[in-house]
């Protein structure tokens, strides 16, 4: 728990907000975190806004301007040549610690996030916890070892026709990493969250670009990770949190050639741009962007019939969770037409009928699916199912729509996501144009499949297509629940990913920031201590 300050100084014609994580004072200066040290930015000033009611929040927060972030760079540089060669154990611990921090924050951390976010208690609290598991999996994941791919093939001199070299190989981190905060998930994809962990873990130093909304949060959860690398003597550049414009301090980053990685979670089109800016560098790096998917989820026919109108409900539920605003939110149901498709959309539209009109993160994303659904709405051959699709008084409304496969097929603006709680359902003549549709649609995050008993033989034949489509494919269920683990997957083809060969999910998100190196007959004196 944090015991607030009630005799907390005044600082910049403001009262600072004073807490306590064990014995350090944890306090909200709007300052930036560069190698071990608050700044005071000079590239302006930011404030946070409630995400319910819009009123300002308090705190006034710095931003970074380009000498404050090449000073952040500086030491992330300088930093990453003594933490790569850290023991492990002490890489391990560290995660660990900024896992306790995270908890020891308290009560002050859920209420600053709910404000800034719009998001209950109980959804804060389950964030919370996903995000100190991350932290905790990654040190597991480091104890173990495995993500070095140690690999050993030794000389063998006598053989024919030619010896065989001694040759050696393990996995070595990238550099600094730049990581995003995104705008749904505060705590597990920002700060501290699974990018974090993952280059942490993996050796590189971080460079967080907060994200403008959360900026209280982002600060208590930045100073958690500063206690940690401070108290275990780890060097201090380890860890930055910048705050600023996208546009300048985002793209910077990104270009900025000491940055060696890149993760991001956000719009398609803020993904690319960071994908164009770190492609024409003089020295390219990867940027690992999270982007666009709507998550098809496929009713096979007897299924549909048995249980259409369960389907219904339980996917009402899952679109309108979080007021849809998850990356594998269900926006897209394919179906034979006919009697049980009707069915459950009747079932799913009672549900999202009751659906109240609930805040969205930011004003700007309020608007941005208050023109997706009218865009949609305005499409030939769409058809509004539900009652409404309003957005008011800064609340959103669900939206549900219909049309065929035929119009699908032939208007690409209907393949678009619309983030929030909005989903389109496709009725297809037979499953033949089902396949046809599963065909046209780009890379996805998840596609759902609801079967029952001989579905799965028509299950079995899609398969190899849904690999191609999806990162992740589920049974009976919806991708909104993504499971912290070793198999789990979140990525997909391109635009669900920018590289759909990498999770930002899961214990193999950590290879985004290793690459292998070869160490060829090398004397033992100069080998890594794990391949001697």
């Amino acid at each position: 728990m944090l015991a607030h300050d009630a005799t907390a100084p005044t600082v910049f014609g403001k009262r600072r907000n004073r807490y306590f994580i064990g014995s350090m004072t944890v306090t909200i200066t709007g300052e930036l975190f560069i190698g071990g040290t608050r700044v005071r930015g000079t590239g302006g000033t930011l404030q946070a806004r409630n995400a319910s009611t819009g009123d300002i929040l308090p705190g006034e927060f710095s931003a970074a301007s380009i000498s404050e972030l090449e000073l952040a760079v500086k030491h992330a540089d300088e930093a990453f040549y003594a933490f790569r060669e850290i023991d492990l154990q002490r890489r391990a611990h560290l995660l660990d610690a900024i896992a306790e921090n995270i908890l020891e924050l308290g009560d002050e951390l859920v209420t600053r996030c709910m404000a800034e976010t719009g998001l209950p208690q109980g959804r804060i609290e389950g964030e919370r916890g996903r995000t100190v598991a991350q932290l905790r999996m990654f040190a597991d994941v480091v104890r173990q070892k495995s993500f070095l791919n140690v690999r050993v093939e030794t000389a063998q001199p006598d053989r024919k026709p030619s010896p065989r070299p001694d040759l050696r190989l393990r996995n070595v981190p990238l550099g600094p990493v730049a990581v995003f905060g995104a705008s749904n998930f505060p705590l597990a994809f920002s700060v501290a969250g699974g990018d974090t962990a993952s280059a942490l873990a993996a050796g590189c130093p971080v460079i967080v670009k907060a994200h403008s909304a959360h900026l209280g949060t982002s600060e208590l959860v930045g100073q958690a990770v500063q206690k940690a690398i401070t108290e275990l003597g780890l060097p201090l550049g380890l860890f930055a949190l910048l705050s600023g414009s996208g546009q300048v301090v985002g793209e910077a980053l990104v270009a900025h050639e000491k940055v060696r990685a890149v993760g991001f979670t956000g719009s398609r089109r803020g993904g690319t741009a960071l994908m164009k800016i770190a492609a024409a560098k003089r020295q390219p790096s990867p940027v690992f962007a999270e982007m666009s998917s709507i998550n098809p989820v496929l009713l096979f026919p007897r299924a549909l019939e048995t249980n259409g109108e369960a389907i219904g409900g339980a996917f009402a539920n899952a679109l309108t969770l979080g007021c849809g605003q998850f990356c594998t939110n269900p926006g897209l149901v394919i179906a034979i037409e006919g009697a049980a498709l009707e069915r459950f959309i009747a079932s799913a539209a009672a549900s999202i009928e009751q659906f109240p009109p609930t805040p969205m993160l930011t004003s700007s994303i309020l608007e941005s699916y208050r023109e997706g659904g009218e865009a949609l709405a305005s499409q030939k051959g769409v058809t509004r199912v539900t009652a409404s699709c309003s957005v008011e008084a800064g609340r959103a409304s669900a939206h549900l729509f219909r049309t065929t496969a035929k119009s699908f097929l032939a208007n690409p603006a209907l393949h678009a996501e619309v983030f929030g709680p909005t989903s389109l359902i496709v009725a297809a003549m037979d499953w033949s144009e089902v396949e046809t549709v599963i065909a046209s649609l780009e890379g996805q995050l998840t596609v759902a499949l609801h079967i029952e008993g001989e579905d799965q033989e028509l299950a079995a034949k899609m398969l190899p297509q849904l690999e191609c489509l999806a990162g992740r494919i589920l049974v009976n269920g919806f991708g909104t629940g993504v499971e912290v683990g070793a198999a789990m997957v979140h990525g997909g083809p391109y635009p669900a990913t920018s590289d759909g060969r990498s999770t930002s999910v899961g214990s193999l998100a950590i290879e985004r920031f290793l690459r292998p190196v070869c160490y060829q007959d090398l004397p033992a004196a100069l080998l890594p201590p794990e391949l001697r």
